[in-house]
Parts: structure tokens; sequence; C-alpha cells
């Protein structure tokens, strides 16, 4: 006669035992090597989860490809994976589009208050090319416009809580270096760090914006006569 114990024993062995085998078969199908058709399929639903550019979509096929290797044909061969020419057919199908990719990237960059350097890098990072870069990187007045969120944003400049005058000058000074440090840090240039900090007022940092505007749309106006 078998325990109840043994019962017990026996059917948590059985779930544990086929648990185990799932997760193994789960595994092995993760793991399978890839032909052509998977390796589309991987970037089919990359692409559908992502935004993404020609250059960063290579990269993670070819990282597949390294983990996971290239599966055999019927007669046991392996052929290699033409990976640049799926990248290359995306971009003809229009599932990656760099232009896009770096207009909406500068774009919510600057909207959170990020500088022309650190869009010029992270377009860089994406494997933008070099004149699709030039194209979308912030104009004066965009990084201008970025320059002074920031400041809104972390309370710098004319946004700053009023100062205490008993504060030391070294303490002052430090606050200043701190503040010099993370503009340059969001991609600022140092001449709009200097202004946005010294600035007096916030409707100074307006007319400093207007002007940069003004600027650009006679630059605009001129050149389309």
């Amino acid at each position: 006669m078998v325990s109840q114990e043994s019962k017990t024993s026996s059917r948590g062995s059985d779930r544990t035992d086929g648990s185990g085998n799932g997760s193994e078969r789960k595994r092995a199908r993760k793991s399978r090597p890839l032909d052509e058709t998977s390796l589309r399929d991987l970037a089919l639903s990359y692409v559908a989860r992502f935004a993404t550019t020609g250059a960063k979509l290579e990269g993670y096929l070819a990282r597949k490809l390294r983990e996971r290797g290239i599966a055999e044909d019927a007669d046991g061969r392996v052929r290699e994976i033409d990976v640049t020419g799926i990248v290359t057919r995306f971009i003809e199908l229009g599932y990656i589009d760099d232009d896009a990719y770096a207009r909406s990237k500068s774009r919510d960059l600057t909207a959170r208050g990020y500088g022309a350097r650190r869009v010029e890098q992270a377009l860089w990072a994406a494997g933008v090319e070099e004149g699709v870069r030039a194209d979308h990187t912030p104009g004066e007045a965009d990084s201008r416009r970025a320059a002074i969120l920031l400041a809104k944003k972390r309370r710098f400049g004319p946004y700053a809580p009023e100062a205490d005058p008993d504060e030391a000058p070294e303490a002052r000074h430090k606050r200043r270096e701190k503040q010099v440090a993370a503009m340059l840090r969001a991609g600022h240039l140092y001449e709009h760090v200097a202004f946005v900090l010294e600035a007096a007022t916030p409707e100074d940092l307006d007319e400093w914006l207007i002007e940069a505007e003004d600027e650009e749309e006679t630059a605009k106006e001129a050149g389309s006569w």
C-alpha cells in the first residue's frame, strides 16, 4: 500500500519533471539556429516594437546570429544570410527611415531640454549618417529654447529661488559651477549656458529667444527669394 505522503511526493515529482521539460523545450526553441526566414521575422518584430535606424537593426540582427548561429539547410549545408540585404529591403519598404528617426529624436531631446551636442551624439550613436545628422541638429533658436527649458526645470538662473543674502561667496561659486557643468553635460554651448545663468529675469531670456527666432525667419525669407 502506497502512503499518502508517497503519492503526494510522486505527484509533486511529476509536476516538477513536466515543468522542467517545458522550460527546456522553451529554451531550445529560443536558442534554435536561424535561417533567413526566422531572422527576417525577428527583424519585423524589432521594427514593430522600436523606432530604429538601419544601422541599429543591422547590429541587432548580427548579434542574434552570433548568439544562435545559422541553421543548416536540407542538404546539411550552412549558407550565409545577407543581413545587409534584409535591412536594405526594410528601408525600401519604408519600415525604417533614418531621416524620420533623426527628426523625431531631435525633437524629443530638445523638448526635454537637451542641447545640440547631445542630439548630435545620440544620432551618431544610432548610426545616422553625417548628412542626416546635420539636417536635424537643432538650430540657434531651438538650442536657446532647450537651454531655457532646462533652466526652468532645474531652477537655474532667473528661475532659481531667491538667494540667501548671507550665503558665503564660496558656496555661491560652487553652486554656479555645478549648474554650468549640468548644462554642459546636457549638450549646451558654453555661451548659451553663461547667458542663461547670468540673465536677471525670465523676460531677458524670452527676448534672447525671440531674437534668434527673428533672425532665422529673416534668413528663411531671404532664401526663398
